[in-house]
This record gives structure tokens, sequence and C-alpha cells, in this order.
């Protein structure tokens, strides 16, 4: 295993970090085997675990706090996430003082630990005033429950933002992002992890196997089972009858070719792949079984020179997304109608 050094914290961690939302009732609910897998991972040299408390409504944090009891957590960089809602009604969720004051609290519990290594911000919440978000974890940093603190799947503008707001109030700024990257979903290399190198920040990607289209199971002309692994979480992404699912499965095809010609696995090409961008410090892992740990810790040592990664280029071009990736949130400049159109009755009249 490799180990890089996280942005400016000088905390090294390993270039693959165990990510754990696949463990819990979303899908390994046997709390035993997942503390074996994730205690696994640690013997194979895995010092990086990744949390967050919506994964399985904190089931998962309560997993990795029972595999890290005792002399494992001195041993382990942990982190977690907030702002996705946790229970009904509001103020249960986002990015506001009042919601991380309890939200770290919980996960403290839940991770049975006195301090979080890395605490991330889920996601950007636009009803919160970005400089708020920073002094409440401000806080936090000087009262000793979280260490450092980043984003994750924040756009390239939001991050300068936040970089520019820390300045401006002399806080702490955001050490990491972790963003979606994969063959499939390029988009991260055209800002974001430009603008991370630019502001010294860690990165640790998820989605390195496209939601499964990179684990060589699913293939062309051949059924999705839409009732097991991703697809039963996701079936919307797996549908054959739509063309986004053919261009996926197009593109899988001629990877599985080169990874024959290189002598490995689909998988193991997937996992070397963002890791041998010079902005990636950990690409996040998350498997679900024994089995599936043992297939991704297999590629730990490939790495891919130019002739590869020129071939790669070939498939799916630099900077390009052949899928939205992070279907749990989009901007409101996407998503909201009003964002885009003036009200009716500023709008230009259109002349012939």
């Amino acid at each position: 295993m490799r180990y890089r050094t996280l942005g400016g914290t000088g905390i090294e961690v390993s270039a693959y970090c165990l990510g754990t939302m696949m463990f819990g009732a979303v899908g390994n609910p046997d709390h035993e085997d997942a503390v074996r897998i994730i205690h696994a991972a640690l013997d194979a040299g895995i010092n990086f675990v990744d949390t967050a408390d919506m994964y399985s409504a904190g089931e998962s944090e309560e997993i990795v706090g029972k595999a890290l009891r005792g002399a494992r957590r001195d041993d382990v960089v942990l982190a977690t996430k907030f702002h996705f809602p946790m229970g009904e009604g509001p103020n249960r969720g986002g990015n506001s003082r009042r919601w991380i004051v309890r939200a770290v609290e919980d996960s403290l519990r839940r991770l049975g630990t006195d301090r979080i290594d890395l605490y991330q911000v889920h996601r950007p919440d636009p009803a919160t005033d970005v400089e708020e978000t920073l002094a409440a974890l401000a806080d936090l940093v000087r009262q000793g429950k979280i260490l450092n603190f980043g984003c994750s799947t924040f756009p390239a503008e939001e991050i300068v933002e936040a970089h520019h707001a820390a300045e401006r109030r002399g806080l702490p700024r955001p050490r990491t992002e972790q963003p979606p990257y994969s063959i499939l979903a390029r988009g991260v290399e055209s800002s974001v992890l430009p603008v991370c190198r630019r502001y010294g920040m860690g990165v640790l990607t998820w989605g390195p196997l496209a939601s499964g289209f990179l684990t060589g199971r699913y293939r062309a002309g051949r059924p999705v089972d839409l009732a097991v692994g991703r697809a039963r979480l996701n079936p919307d992404r797996f549908d054959p009858a739509l063309r986004l699912t053919e261009r996926k499965l197009e593109v899988v095809e001629r990877l599985v070719e080169l990874a024959d010609e290189l002598g490995c696995t689909l998988p193991e090409l997937a996992l070397a792949f963002p890791a041998a961008h010079p902005a990636v410090t950990s690409v996040i892992i998350g498997p679900r079984t024994a089995e599936q740990l043992e297939s991704a810790l297999k590629g730990a040592a490939l790495e891919l020179d130019d002739t590869v990664l020129d071939r790669i280029d070939a498939i799916v071009p630099p900077g390009t997304n052949v899928y939205h990736p992070d279907g749990a949130w989009r901007p409101r400049s996407l998503t909201e109608v009003a964002q885009r159109r003036r009200p009716a009755g500023e709008r230009a009249v259109a002349t012939a």
C-alpha cells in the first residue's frame, strides 16, 4: 500500500480509502461481517476510513465505531460527513451552525470516539452563508472535536468562495475535497481538481467504479438484474432502454479490451485511473463483501503509464462526463426553473 500526504495537513494516508456507505441496511446489514471487512482492510495497510452520518441513517458510523474500538482507533485517519437530513422536520440537516453542533455530537457518539480526524461538509447549502459554516467548524477545531475539515462534491466556484471567506474572516480553510471521479465521470478534471491543487487541498475521490459499471458485472448484450447491488439502489441508471446506459456499456467494452491487454481486471484498471492524477491523494473503495475488498486490493500496486492513460483519453476524453455522477445533489441553478428565467413581466418581447 502506498501512502500520501493529505493536502497540507501533514497526515499520511493510504492511497486507497475504505468507504463504508455499503455497511448497514443499504448494503451489508451484517455488523459482524462488516467489522471483519474493515479489519481486513486495515490489515492490508489501509489507514483511511470514510463514512457519513446519513449512510443507512447512522448505522454505518455505528459499525465503524465497533470496528475501531480500542487500539485500532489511533491507527486510523477517520473521516465522516454531515449535511443530508437526519430525521423528519426542519433544522435536522444542512450546513447551519445549529445543525453542525448537533450533528458532530451524534457522529462522535455513534463512532465511539472523542475526535474526528476529517469532518466534511457533504454538499453545499445555498440557504446558509458559507462564513456561518466555516465559523462553526473552526470552533469545533478549537474544541478538539474535529482536527481538520473539508468538503464533498463542491463545484469549483464554491470551493474558491470558501477559501476567500476563510481568508476574509481569519478562519481555518477547507483542507480537502471529496469529488466523484472515474473513467466514466471525468468532469472534475476541468476545474475542481485544478482548484484543489492551487489551494493545496487533499483529494479523496468517490465512485471509481461508476456505480458498478466498471466492475465488469454489466456488459453490452447481457440482461441487468435490477434486484441486486447498485442496480437495486439506482435502477434508473441501469435501464437498458436508455441511450445513456448504452453509451456507458459501449465504453466498458473498450475498457475491458484494454484491461485484457494489460493483464489486469477492469476494476483494477478503474481504481488505478483516479490514483494516477497528481491532484488525487486517495481513492475511496466501497466494498459490500470481503470478496469485493479482496478484488480491489489486488490492484493496489498497479500504476498506469502515459501510454495507457493516452489510450483511456482516446476512449473518454479528459474533462468528459459520460454520465452525471451525483444523483443525490444538483445545484439550484439547474434544478429550479426560477433560477434560470426572469419573471414573465420582465422578459424582453421577441421581435421578428
